[in-house]
């Protein structure tokens, strides 16, 4: 071989040997994996529907009566703003004003007798195209007159006769004295072609649904497992449609509804917080704009003369001189926007203008007054043994009554029974379906009338609305029936069972115009007081919370939420 051959190899045989030494390394330890480009991930965002805006609400279970005590709710309120028609409807400064998306016109048109002439627009009608008429005022006042547990029924009781022409587009409605609250009568009209003959009557009108609307918006579905009602444009409805095709509104509790304002799945949420949960609806500062709206009642207790328990004054005193009412309002605003409205007055809310308080300032029910119980009760002929007040070997025992879907309120009975045991009156809290409370409980004529039965409760928690014409919440809440003719069925008597010979004059005058509305509350509240009738302790409010894109939802006029104006309502992409 060559020098230069055996120099190759040499130099080769190394090169080799390595080789074969870096491939059994590679057998141990494997050689890195190549790099691939990861996959890009992305998400498409979910269309925004601006023609949709869905408001969480605390409720949105039946019934939707807005006429029944038993179905007072801000749902309620929504709906009948959304779907039904009224002659006025609150301005701004709640004064009322003439629908003209509705009427024509309404005046009165004669003095005696005292007259007032309702013109409706011709095209307006009920979304089954059956025109909105004579008999849809009819059907109202029949009902608002005789039936138990109805929002307000003393106008609808001065009215004599109704009558029409024009093919029932001109009312003319003729009252037995004169009336200046008319324009409160006629709101929320009903289809009476559709519920004057339905089985269950009145009871069951608007129960589960609205079977025809004659508003911008009507009900699409209902589902109350889900807690969903879904309104849709109403492309019956004659005047300027609805600026969004749908509103939803979607039931959840005030931690889900401020969670699902902050991800923007709720756009709008009205909710009755307490001070926690306005807390938290803060915390969205730059996300929501928020208001508070006041509602058009008042949580009041009721210590009905109309209990034979109750009917002693001294005895109502002593129950009156034995609550906290502090604690009690403390307890059922949970310091929420509603303990700013604490409600020292019958008949003006709070946030009404002219609204002073009326209450006592020393002693009871301002403050408790152990002092009081001990002596009302010893003249009332009950004596204290083994800290239980007993008469005739019996001892006092009363019935707080609450409606059953309101935990809020029920919550509130609980301590007023706490309140009340802890003085030695023996207490119990019932919680009948609200039906039962309004309809049947608290429906009979009052003590003084002599044909009071005993309902089975003593004390109500209950709202009481006062966010209509103030001498008609008057003359509702604390008159005494009217007189019934011979044979004729008894009027139902006011919620408190309730009635003063010695003031119907003030709360008649008030009612007829006679009196003015300031002379008659200096003569009425001051009774009210003394006879322990009812102590009223603050007025709810709701938190309105919007999120920037949608544009139009306000605390609305005064006791009417936002909703009224809901047919302007719109949204853009956020």
């Amino acid at each position: 071989m060559a020098w230069w051959a055996r120099r190759g190899a040499s130099r080769l045989i190394p090169l080799l040997l390595a080789g074969i030494a870096g491939l059994t390394g590679c057998a141990s330890t494997p050689p890195p994996p190549p790099l691939v480009n990861p996959k890009t991930t992305t998400t498409t965002p979910r269309p925004v529907d601006t023609a949709e805006v869905i408001v969480g609400v605390d409720g949105v279970t039946g019934g939707y009566n807005p006429h029944t005590l038993a179905d007072q709710s801000a749902t309620t309120t929504a709906l009948s703003d959304l779907m039904l028609p009224s002659v006025f409807r609150p301005a701004a400064d709640g004064s009322p004003r003439l629908d003209r998306t509705l009427m024509v016109s309404a005046e009165v048109t004669s003095a005696e007798p005292y007259t007032v002439t309702y013109t409706i627009r011709r095209e307006a009608s009920w979304s089954d195209y059956a025109p909105i008429a004579a008999e849809d005022f009819v059907y109202l006042w029949q009902q608002m007159r005789s039936q138990p547990g109805v929002v307000d029924p003393a106008g609808y009781r001065l009215i004599s006769d109704i009558s029409s022409r024009d093919g029932g587009k001109t009312v003319v409605v003729t009252f037995s004295k004169p009336y200046p609250g008319w324009r409160s009568l006629f709101g929320n009209l009903l289809p009476a072609h559709l519920l004057k003959d339905a089985p269950g009557g009145w009871t069951s009108a608007l129960a589960e649904n609205f079977p025809a609307t004659g508003g911008p918006f009507a009900i699409k579905q209902l589902d109350r497992d889900r807690g969903e009602i879904t309104l849709e444009r109403n492309d019956r409805w004659w005047d300027r449609p609805a600026a969004l095709d749908r509103i939803v509104l979607r039931k959840s509790d005030a931690p889900g509804m401020v969670a699902a304002l902050r991800s923007g799945d709720d756009q709008v949420a009205l909710l009755r917080a307490d001070g926690a949960t306005d807390a938290l609806l803060h915390q969205l500062a730059g996300v929501v704009q928020l208001d508070t709206v006041p509602r058009g009642d008042l949580v009041q207790l009721l210590l009905r003369p109309a209990s034979p328990r109750l009917a002693d004054a001294r005895v109502r005193g002593a129950v009156a001189a034995a609550l906290d009412r502090d604690s009690l309002i403390a307890a059922g605003t949970g310091n929420g926007p509603a303990a700013r409205l604490r409600a020292d007055a019958h008949v003006l809310p709070p946030s009404r203008p002219g609204y002073a308080p009326t209450m006592p300032s020393g002693g009871a029910p301002a403050h408790p007054d152990p002092a009081t119980v001990d002596r009302l009760l010893t003249e009332a002929g009950y004596t204290r043994l083994a800290g239980a007040w007993m008469r005739d070997g019996r001892p006092l025992s009363l019935v707080i009554g609450a409606p059953a879907d309101r935990p809020q309120l029920v919550d509130l009975a609980g301590q007023v029974q706490r309140q009340l045991t802890a003085a030695g009156i023996d207490a119990k809290v019932a919680t009948p379906s609200p039906d039962q409370l309004y309809d049947t409980s608290l429906a009979g004529a009052a003590a003084a009338s002599g044909a009071a039965p005993d309902g089975g409760v003593d004390i109500a928690v209950v709202p009481e609305p006062v966010g209509g014409d103030p001498a008609t919440v008057l003359a509702s809440q604390f008159g005494c029936p009217p007189p019934t003719p011979d044979g004729a069925k008894p009027l139902p008597g006011n919620p408190a069972g309730f009635c003063d010979p010695t003031i119907q004059p003030a709360i008649d005058g008030a009612l007829t115009g006679r009196l003015p509305l300031p002379d008659a509350l200096a003569a009425v509240e001051p009774v009210l007081w003394q006879q322990s009738v009812a102590i009223p302790l603050f007025q709810p409010a709701d938190e309105l919370a919007v999120r920037s894109e949608v544009s139009g939802p306000t605390a609305g006029a005064p006791f009417t939420g936002p909703f009224g104006n809901a047919s302007v309502w719109q949204r853009a992409k956020h």
